[in-house]
C-alpha cells in the first residue's frame, strides 16, 4: 500500500507544469506520513484479544490498589466476590477471569477494568439496603465489562503516540508468537494499564449513552440472577439522595445525572415487570455488610 501510494504522487507529477514549482520531495513526504498515519490509527483501534484485555486491565487494577487498598474485612470480600461471580456467570462473557473487590474509603464510587476485574468502595456498600441492589450496582460494572465501554474509551482517547508503539508492538508479537509473545504481550500491556491509572486516562468520564446502556444491561443481568431488577433503581435513587446532600458522591463525577439515568432506565423497565417479584435478599446482606 505504500509503494502504491508514493508511486501513484509520483506519476501524479510527471505531467505537471514547470510553472507550478511543485516541491516533489515534501509531497512524497506527506504521502508517506499518511500511510504511517492510517497505519498507527488501525494498529490503536485494532480488536484486542481477550488475553490482551485481561493484561491491560490487570495494570490498571494494580494502579488502583496502590492509591486505594482494599478493605481488610474477608468476609465481606468473599460476600461481594460471591455475588459479583453469580451475576457475572449470567453475562455473554461468564468466562472471563471475574474478580470483585471491595477498596477502603467512604465516597461512594465503582469502577470495572478490561478483562473482568471489579473494585467498589466500602462508602457505597454501606448506602445500599439489600443484595438484590448490590447486584443492581455490580451487575452495572459487569455490563461496562461486556459491551467493552472502557477498552472503546481508552482506544479513542490514547492517540498519543506512546500509545499506537504499544498497540503496533504487541500486534507484532501476537503474530510472530516468538521468543516469549506472549509473557511480552502482558507486560507490555500491564504497564500501559498502570499508565492510564497514573495519567488520569482511565478515570475519565464514559460515554453518556455506555452509561445508559450499562444502567438496561444491569437490570436483565440481575433478572436473569434471581434479583429484584429494580435493585439498580434503588442505588441511582440513592445516588441522586446523596448528590442533592452532595456527600461522599465521587462516583457522581464521571457518571450523568441520576435523574437523567432514570428517565432513560423507566423506559426500558417495564419489559422487566414480571421479574419484580424476585427476591431482594434483606437479611444476608446487612448481616454481611454490618448495617
Amino acid at each position: 500500500m505504500k509503494k502504491y501510494l508514493v508511486a501513484l504522487v509520483a506519476l501524479s507529477l510527471q505531467g505537471a507544469p514547470a510553472f507550478a514549482q511543485l516541491d516533489v520531495g515534501r509531497l512524497l513526504d506527506f504521502g508517506r506520513k499518511a500511510v504511517d498515519t492510517s497505519k498507527k490509527l488501525a494498529e490503536a483501534n485494532r480488536e484486542f484479544t481477550t488475553e490482551e484485555e485481561v493484561a491491560l486491565g490487570d495494570g490498571i487494577t494494580t494502579g488502583f490498589l496502590g492509591a486505594a487498598p482494599l478493605h481488610d474485612d474477608a468476609n465481606l470480600q468473599r460476600y461481594v466476590n460471591r455475588v459479583g461471580k453469580w451475576v457475572a456467570l449470567h453475562s455473554e462473557r461468564a468466562d472471563l477471569p471475574w474478580s470483585f473487590g471491595v477498596i477502603r474509603g467512604d465516597t461512594i464510587n465503582a469502577f470495572a477494568m478490561p478483562g473482568g476485574t471489579v473494585l467498589v468502595s466500602h462508602g457505597l456498600l454501606k448506602r445500599l439496603a439489600n443484595e438484590s441492589e448490590l447486584a443492581g450496582a455490580l451487575a452495572h460494572e459487569i455490563a461496562h465489562v461486556v459491551k467493552k465501554h472502557q477498552l472503546a474509551a481508552i482506544q479513542s482517547s490514547m492517540s498519543s503516540e506512546a500509545w499506537t508503539d504499544i498497540s503496533k508492538e504487541v500486534a507484532g508479537q501476537a503474530i510472530s508468537r516468538r521468543g516469549g509473545g506472549n509473557e511480552f504481550i502482558k507486560s507490555k500491556l500491564s504497564n500501559a494499564g498502570l499508565d492510564l491509572v497514573k495519567n488520569g486516562v482511565f478515570l475519565r468520564p464514559l460515554d453518556r449513552s455506555m452509561e445508559y446502556e450499562a444502567d438496561r444491561l444491569a437490570a436483565v443481568l440481575a433478572a436473569r440472577a434471581g434479583y429484584d431488577p429494580y435493585g439498580i433503581v434503588a442505588v441511582l435513587q440513592m445516588l441522586g439522595q446523596s448528590e442533592a446532600d452532595n456527600t461522599g458522591t465521587s462516583i457522581l463525577d464521571t457518571h450523568p445525572a441520576s435523574a437523567d439515568r432514570l428517565a432513560e432506565l423507566e423506559r426500558f423497565l417495564p419489559t422487566l415487570d414480571r421479574y419484580a417479584a424476585q427476591p431482594q435478599v434483606e437479611a444476608r446482606f446487612k448481616q454481611v455488610v454490618g448495617k
